[in-house]
């Protein structure tokens, strides 16, 4: 790590420990969605009319809705029929995840074009763990479309701090370095002081933790599974490790050699997925 990596890094810590970094908030219909999910007697309709309120979430919702995830036989074009097909905790979740996308966006040109990038890459990798989540676990797809969403929320409190120091901005190598190193642990900090549930606050600190083993899957094998099948073909560090050692591969019962040929059957599934994220 070069020299100011490791300045801006023990900054940030600091600033973290000392309870001076600014942790993003949810953005507000967010928390709306969140707040009418947790009545219990919230109907379709009144749900419905929160997400409304947002056009572009809407808009996101009905396409997640017709994805093949969830596809039925009729194509949904109102957002009440497509939160009835999800059902109400399947909406909240993914409403919230995707709500998010507002919070992808900054002043600077650079970090603007950096914030997309990450919310491109979320969306990927969210796509993928929804499909693998339904296709080889029994945990909810929609939650786990929500943790790859989430996976790398670490970033923002880095690009909002990277804004107010321009030498890291124009240091694109060590810009990378620090969000590396840093941002699970910050999405954790994030994700736990939203209230989410455990089993995915602690997915961005846990992602790329490839000797850890669980006896069952959990979101972190699917995301971590999901990020690495993002990165195939490409020259990135994580395609040089010995897959084979890798657990959530095992607990997905996905061998790394034959990942290809078992997913060959989900590809469209897999892009359409990815689609509906964007």
């Amino acid at each position: 790590m070069t020299i100011l990596a490791q300045q801006v890094q023990d900054e940030l810590a600091s600033a973290v420990s000392k309870d001076q970094l600014d942790l993003p908030t949810l953005p507000e219909v967010a928390l709306r969605i969140r707040d009418a999910a947790e009545d219990e007697n919230i109907s379709v309709q009144s749900l419905a009319a929160v997400i409304s309120e947002d056009p572009g979430l809407t808009g996101r919702m009905i396409k997640v809705a017709n994805s093949p995830m969830y596809r039925a036989a009729n194509t949904i074009e109102d957002i009440s029929t497509a939160v009835a097909r999800l059902g109400i905790n399947f909406t909240a979740s993914l409403a919230t995840g995707m709500a998010m996308a507002q919070m992808f966006q900054a002043t600077s040109d650079v970090v603007d074009r950096k914030l997309r990038t990450v919310w491109s890459r979320a969306a990927e990798v969210a796509g993928i763990s929804g499909v693998l989540a339904k296709n080889f676990t029994r945990l909810r797809s929609d939650q786990a479309a929500l943790a790859g969403l989430t996976h790398i929320i670490g970033v923002l409190p880095i690009l909002s701090w990277a804004e107010d120091h321009p030498e890291l901005v124009r240091d694109s190598l060590t810009l990378d370095k620090v969000i590396d190193s840093i941002h699970g642990s910050l999405g954790t900090m994030i994700l736990n002081s939203w209230d989410f549930p455990e089993e995915i606050a602690l997915v961005p600190s846990q992602y790329t933790e490839f000797s850890r083993k669980v006896a069952e899957p959990d979101f972190v094998d699917v995301v971590m599974v999901a990020n690495l099948q993002t990165l195939v073909g490409t020259d990135h560090p994580f395609t040089q490790l010995d897959w084979q050692e890798i657990q959530a591969f095992k607990n997905l019962g996905l061998d790394p050699d034959m990942e290809a040929s078992q997913l060959e059957d989900l590809e469209e599934d897999l892009v359409a997925a990815k689609d509906a994220f964007v």
